[in-house]
C-alpha cells in the first residue's frame, strides 16, 4: 500500500522526509544533519537500493514492504556511549513492535531484533561531528526473502499471518526511540539500559554462541555485558574475552 506520509506528520512533531526510492536513508539523514536538521528529524523510504547493514552488509529493502528509516539524534552522544545507544534503539524497536503488533521480540547483541529465532529488524548507528544517525530497518509486510537470507530473516507478516501498518509502527518507534535517548542522557542512563537489555535478551547471558570475528571464530558461553555495552564470552577453558564487534550466532 502507498505510504501515508500525512499520518506520520500529524503524529510526529519533527520534520519527516519521504522518498519513494533512495540509495540509503542513512546517507540522506547524514546530509540532513550536516545541514542543521533537528533532533528527531526523520528520513523514510519505500525502497532502498543500497541499504546499509553492519560490517558493510546490505539491508534487503523490498519496495512497499518494510520500514526503512533513519533518525537524526541530538545532542550527540559521546563515542563511548555509542554501543549502548545501539542497544537502546534495539529496545525501542522491540517496544514498538510489541505495542503495535502484540509480538514479543528477543534481542541479539548488538543490533538484531529477533522473532522466532530469525531477524525481523536491525539497528545501525553512525556518529557524526554534530549528531548521531540511527538507521532502523524493520521487515513488516514481506511475504518472503531471497534464498541467501531466507533461513535467517522473517517479517511481522510472516509471524502474525497478517499485514500491518508501517505508518503506525513508525510513529510508535519514533516515540520509543526518543524516550530511550532521553533515558540514556539522564543520570545512570547507561546502567539502566544495560540492565534492561540484559533482562530482555536471551543472548546476553548463558547462551552458547559462535562469534564470527573475520579471521577467527570465537566459541563459548555469553557472560553478560561490560559497562560499555560490549559482550563478554567465556571460553570452555574458563577464560573470558570481550567482544567489541562480530556476528553472534547460537553455538
Amino acid at each position: 500500500m502507498p505510504f501515508d506520509l500525512e499520518f506520520v506528520r500529524q503524529h510526529w512533531p519533527q520534520p519527516v522526509f519521504y522518498l519513494a526510492t533512495i540509495d540509503s536513508t542513512m546517507l540522506e539523514a547524514a546530509r540532513l544533519a550536516e545541514a542543521g536538521g533537528p533532533h528527531g528529524a526523520v528520513v523514510v523510504a519505500d525502497e532502498q537500493t543500497a541499504g546499509q547493514g553492519r560490517h558493510g552488509h546490505t539491508w534487503h529493502s523490498e519496495p512497499n514492504s518494510g520500514l526503512y528509516v533513519s533518525i537524526v539524534l541530538r545532542p550527540v552522544v559521546q563515542a563511548d556511549s555509542l554501543p549502548v545507544l545501539t542497544l537502546a534503539l534495539g529496545l525501542a524497536a522491540a517496544d514498538a513492535i510489541a505495542e503495535t503488533m502484540g509480538l514479543t521480540c528477543d534481542l541479539r547483541w548488538p543490533n538484531d531484533v529477533m522473532l522466532e529465532g530469525r531477524k525481523v529488524a536491525g539497528i545501525l548507528v553512525q556518529l557524526l561531528d554534530s549528531a548521531a544517525i540511527a538507521g532502523i530497518g524493520v521487515n513488516v509486510n514481506h511475504a518472503g526473502f531471497p534464498a541467501e537470507i531466507a533461513a535467517d530473516a522473517t517479517s511481522l507478516r510472516i509471524v502474525s499471518n497478517r499485514t500491518h501498518s508501517r505508518e503506525q509502527l513508525l510513529v510508535t518507534l519514533l516515540g520509543a526511540a526518543d524516550r530511550y535517548c532521553g533515558l540514556l542522557a539522564g543520570p545512570g542512563g547507561k546502567e539502566k539500559i544495560l540492565m534492561e537489555f540484559s533482562r530482555r535478551s536471551s543472548y546476553a547471558r548463558n547462551m552458547r554462541v559462535k562469534v564470527d570475528q573475520g579471521a577467527s571464530v570465537l566459541e563459548g558461553v555469553t557472560a553478560g555485558l561490560d559497562p560499555s555495552g560490549f559482550l563478554i564470552v567465556r571460553r570452555d577453558d574458563g577464560t573470558q574475552q570481550l567482544v567489541l564487534a562480530g556476528g553472534v550466532r547460537p553455538g
